[in-house]
């Protein structure tokens, strides 16, 4: 074999190599959710938060199922349920014939996952935000499973949101005694929990200027609401999602549960509510919350101070 021949042959198999290699590395890379050339047609999202994200980057069309946390917007509820985001099982979700099935670390249990990705589908787990400096982070994670355009959108809309926070964050004033919130989670009168730290709840509350109660108490996370607890919290106001006080009686009927009332929120009737999803979320809608919060607690300075 000439030089020449043997250099044609050697560069031949450099680009049969390279290719094979290359579609091997694309393979893992997506498999560890990194962009992807081509969207998803076929999207099962497991979380409402991230379910509302792939909308607002304009994906929701592909969007074929979702669990039942998904309330916005108002066309994500429309869609089929795969169950709740915690206690799924793999059959639902197969069912749709998903390319990408898409979640965060709160999405399980474990055991439904790997049955998922042993059925060959895509599985993409992201990091949740934990705090409201997150959100951004979350968003283009969300974008970044979902291909390359969605991945340029989804940088667009992180920074949209992360310049609103901040704009925000510039309004909030300072107070001499910053206003202490309580977070009461409720379902029902047998169901009600106080929110401390990391509840979701305690980052939107400091982010706003307020104190959370429930950690400057030293709760973690969801504890039992406790009477003797809330009264000694002193708490300022007392914020709740919307469907939870509902399902109390609303602010009448909150006031009737024990050691409410007797708080400075109870007697004042200092209750505020907010929707389910946007509170907790933590998402692009988070900007809006915290301004409200902040506006109700007294925290928010107006527009023009500089």
């Amino acid at each position: 074999m000439t030089r020449t021949l043997r250099a044609r042959f050697a560069r031949r198999w450099v680009r049969v190599l390279l290719a094979t290699t290359g579609v091997a590395l694309a393979l893992a890379v997506a498999g560890s959710g990194a962009a992807l050339a081509a969207t998803p047609k076929r999207i099962v999202s497991l979380n409402g938060d991230i379910t509302e994200i792939i909308f607002a980057l304009g994906y929701g069309k592909r969007v074929v199922a979702v669990d039942v946390s998904a309330t916005y917007p108002a066309a994500a509820r429309k869609l089929p349920k795969i169950g709740y985001q915690r206690t799924l099982t793999p059959e639902p979700i197969i069912a749709f014939n998903p390319d990408l099935v898409i979640g965060d670390e709160v999405a399980g249990p474990q055991a439904t996952l790997d049955q998922l990705r042993a059925a060959g589908k895509r599985v993409v787990i992201i990091k949740g935000a934990r705090s409201v400096r997150d959100i951004p982070a979350k968003i283009r994670a969300v974008g970044k499973a979902l291909g390359a355009t969605a991945y340029k959108r989804a940088k667009k809309l992180a920074a949209t949101t992360d310049k609103r926070l901040r704009a925000v964050r510039k309004r909030i004033r300072r107070v001499k005694r910053k206003p202490r919130v309580a977070f009461l989670y409720l379902r029902g009168t047998q169901v009600q929990y106080i929110g401390g730290r990391g509840s979701g709840a305690d980052t939107v509350i400091s982010y706003a200027g307020g104190v959370d109660a429930g950690t400057s108490a030293g709760l973690n996370g969801f504890r039992p609401l406790s009477p003797e607890a809330l009264v000694a919290m002193k708490p300022d106001y007392i914020v709740t999602l919307a469907a939870g006080l509902q399902s109390v009686g609303g602010v009448s009927g909150l006031l009737q549960l024990p050691g409410v009332a007797e708080t400075p929120a109870g007697t004042r009737r200092r209750i505020l509510s907010f929707d389910d999803l946007e509170f907790l979320g933590l998402g692009p809608r988070t900007p809006r919350v915290i301004e409200r919060l902040a506006r109700a607690i007294g925290t928010l300075a107006s527009a023009n101070r500089r």
